[in-house]
């Protein structure tokens, strides 16, 4: 079986490091930046994508979150 290996925080690139203590401040959970450590470039379209989705538009952030969190918990995911 494949495993993706998780990056511990000294172990990912300079500019990841900066998006991950971007996202810790403003979500709390980082785990999606560590298996994506290989892959900076990957993860940077991820962020790029991600981002505007979270922190705009007409439905406010608290009930975004609360609806990705109801979501990860239908689907049986500790995300």
């Amino acid at each position: 079986m494949a495993r993706v290996k998780v990056f511990e925080y000294e172990e990912l690139p300079t500019e990841m490091q900066q998006l991950a203590d971007s996202y810790k401040a403003k979500a709390g959970s980082w785990d999606h930046i560590r298996v994506l450590g290989h892959r900076p470039d990957m993860y940077a379209a991820y962020y790029k994508f991600l981002y505007p989705l979270h922190t705009s538009g007409i439905v406010e952030v608290p009930l975004k979150e609360l609806v990705r969190h109801k979501i990860a918990e239908l689907n049986q995911c500790g995300f």
